[in-house]
């Protein structure tokens, strides 16, 4: 099976890996990873997201070790626009978190536009902090949790690059 999943995955954590175990659960993983100018359309917080070529080296390395588990192949494709690469014809399903759903199913109605099978849609359950409230991305990046959800109050978060 060919399984594709997408996203910014900056900076990654449990819930991502959640993802990513489901996808190589599943078969062989195409990650679409959002390039530089699409990743800030995608935020629903105004944050910084690092480059694309640092985000596509940490992803690389997190995939390795589920594709050398599960005995898959991997690949890291970059995205340009948000339904991406699994509107293309050679994958069976798509994994996505509950957020994303909808994008799933939108993706889904271009494939049969185009004279393609639907992908099987397979929605991971988000993972839950120490606090009970879900692990993101831009609690991290807050300082609120740890990447494993683990509360932080010490941290300050991620500081912004410098315009200098």
């Amino acid at each position: 099976m060919k399984v594709a999943l997408g996203g910014t995955f900056d900076p990654l954590h449990d819930g991502h890996r959640a993802l990513f175990e489901r996808a190589f659960e599943l078969g062989d993983v195409t990650v679409g990873l959002t390039s530089d100018d699409l990743a800030p359309k995608t935020r629903r917080a105004d944050r910084h997201v690092r480059s694309f070529a640092d985000r596509k080296r940490d992803i690389e390395n997190e995939l390795r070790s589920f594709a050398a588990e599960y005995d898959r192949e991997f690949e890291v494709r970059r995205l340009d626009e948000p339904t991406g690469i699994a509107t293309e014809p050679q994958f069976d399903a798509l994994v996505v978190s509950p957020e994303t759903e909808t994008g799933g199913k939108r993706i889904n109605e271009i494939r049969r536009e185009r004279g393609h099978d639907p992908l099987e849609i397979e929605v991971v359950p988000h993972v839950h902090a120490d606090d009970g409230d879900i692990i993101s991305s831009t609690r991290i990046v807050r300082g609120e949790i740890d990447e494993h959800g683990n509360l932080t109050p010490e941290s300050d978060g991620r500081t912004q690059p410098s315009d200098e």
